[in-house]
């Protein structure tokens, strides 16, 4: 079993913006919690079929295979909500990789940047482009917006 223990930000896009080329992911799930969240997602080449646990702070169990890219559209088809499209670029910084997700789609508008640690109190660098943190706040969380989509979002919720 692996441990996915992640941390989630908001990005100032006047400070960041894209320095190489990113993938393009498009995910869609087929379960939600409470029960375990089945996501099925095409990054690139590649597709991935991901099962993730309760999230416990910011860790939670998570269980990821590789598949081919057939059935994944094949199981796009069965997804409970919309999909979920972004450019995924990665980026260095201090011996430690961010994921920087730029939203399209329903989520236009969205930029994120996640990092994933070993341990809940894993001291990282905070890039300048960094803002509000929202590890904990579920609206950020991709199978919410799978199905609440940002733009559908009003001032009360942003």
């Amino acid at each position: 079993m692996s441990l996915e223990i992640e941390r989630k930000f908001l990005v100032d896009t006047s400070k960041w913006s894209p320095n190489n080329r990113g993938t393009r992911l498009v995910q869609a799930y087929l379960g939600l919690a409470p029960n375990p969240t089945v996501r099925v997602r095409i990054a690139g080449e590649k597709a991935f079929l991901t099962i993730k646990g309760r999230s416990e702070s910011i860790s939670r169990p998570e269980f990821e295979y590789e598949i081919p890219v057939e059935d994944a559209q094949e199981m796009m088809k069965m997804a409970i909500s919309h999909p979920v499209e972004k450019i995924r670029y990665e980026i260095q910084v201090g011996g430690f990789t961010w994921e920087v997700d730029v939203f399209s789609g329903k989520n236009s508008g969205l930029v994120m940047a996640e990092i994933e640690l070993e341990s809940e109190f894993q001291n990282f660098p905070r890039p300048d482009w960094l803002l509000e943190e929202v590890s904990h706040d579920g609206r950020y969380y991709n199978s919410y917006l799978s199905g609440c989509p940002f733009q559908e979002w009003d001032d009360d919720m942003a």
